[in-house]
């Protein structure tokens, strides 16, 4: 045997060596089972394929979690994981699967919106596969995920991504965007069939005020706000205000523009008769002048290279040393959830919102999240689903 051959054998010998382990974390973070203790207020769990059968049986047949108030009321959608790689879009409304009792009203959840892009990080992002939320019985560990959905289950992508009905040019990658596909059309790519599925959702289940729940680098604009169709404009506006001045953190308002489509903040104000609105926290994890992307920048929200970026004037939210922990992120959340409600309420006394068990901003810090998460191994195990 020659040298070449020899050297041929060597170097497929390694990458044999290199592609089994990467093979076997792939295979793990994509099958990873979250478990989600049902709240007691929880009275049904669909799927999103009971709208829409086009996609049963795809990885996007997410479970929908229905609560039903003792008195009637209003309908509010809280919608998670539109792109998980925001983590606290996907925390917050997961404290609200595990605990929230609804009085008046009723209340839809989705932990996984875009549950394909739950099964994959960004590819060259060097991202962490998961992370875990410390609890008193251990804690709890969840997918990481991405922005687009996964490559295994849509592909390929487009060289221009034509968005439907409006025509306009996007990204070629934004084909894979759950918040670039909006309102979807059924016989489109996976991510098109997903929004439309929840379009049938949304108009079937008469839901009154729509919440899409996202966090932002930094250095975007569009940060520490509350973005709104214009059917929307007064509530969001009275929720900004409330809570700027009861509870101790900023954020903003934002008005949806008309002529950029795609967006679930334009679209399902446009296609169904709820109003839109899409809250923002802050990430410094998805900032490109970030350093070493690890599970603790992830959940501590500290980074020296951002800091230094906001130093030189090329952020737009404040960041110091305490950075922007998690819990300070679904807290910022929660509370923003639950003002709308109220905001909501105090307009419309004959079609209310009323929702317990649900910690606000600050005590969401002061306990953390892992409080509220419950331990599957003691609960009842036919009230535990798997996301």
């Amino acid at each position: 045997m020659n040298i070449s051959a020899i050297r041929k054998i060597i170097f497929s010998a390694i990458g044999l060596i290199l592609f089994i382990p990467a093979g076997i974390s792939f295979y793990q973070s994509r099958h990873l089972k979250e478990p989600v203790v049902l709240s007691p207020g929880v009275s049904t769990v669909k799927r999103l394929s009971d709208y829409f059968p086009a996609i049963k049986g795809s990885t996007d047949d997410c479970h929908i979690y229905f609560f039903e108030g003792k008195e009637k009321g209003a309908t509010l959608m809280i919608l998670g994981g539109t792109h998980p790689e925001e983590p606290a879009g996907r925390l917050a409304p997961w404290l609200f699967a595990e605990n929230a009792v609804m009085e008046k009203g009723r209340l839809i959840v989705v932990l996984s919106a875009n549950r394909s892009a739950s099964t994959v990080t960004r590819i060259g992002g060097g991202y962490p596969p998961d992370f875990t939320i410390p609890t008193a019985w251990g804690g709890q560990k969840f997918r990481m995920g991405d922005r687009w959905s996964n490559p295994l289950d849509q592909w390929p992508d487009p060289e221009v991504y034509i968005h439907y009905p409006s025509n306009q040019n996007l990204a070629y990658v934004d084909i894979r965007n759950l918040n670039r596909t909006w309102p979807g059309r059924p016989n489109g790519t996976l991510t098109e069939k997903t929004t439309y599925a929840f379009m049938e959702l949304i108009r079937k289940e008469n839901v009154d005020i729509f919440i899409d729940l996202h966090e932002a680098e930094l250095q975007y604009p569009v940060i520490s706000t509350i973005v709104t169709h214009e059917k929307g404009q007064e509530l969001a506006t009275m929720v900004s205000m409330m809570l700027t001045d009861m509870e101790g953190f900023n954020i903003g308002t934002e008005f949806s523009p008309k002529n950029l489509h795609g967006l679930s903040h334009r679209e399902v104000g446009d296609y169904s008769n709820a109003i839109s609105l899409l809250f923002e926290a802050p990430e410094p994890f998805l900032d490109a002048t970030r350093g070493k992307t690890t599970r603790e920048q992830l959940l501590t929200g500290k980074d020296a290279f951002v800091m230094k970026a906001g130093e030189h004037g090329l952020l737009f939210e404040k960041i110091d040393e305490n950075g922007w922990p998690i819990d300070v992120r679904v807290g910022r959340h929660t509370s923003t959830i639950l003002q709308t409600m109220e905001s909501w309420t105090e307009d419309h006394p004959k079609k209310p919102l009323v929702c317990r068990n649900i910690p606000r901003y600050a005590e969401v810090i002061e306990k953390g999240i892992g409080t509220y998460l419950h331990d599957p191994k003691k609960a009842n195990s036919k009230r535990v689903v798997f996301e």
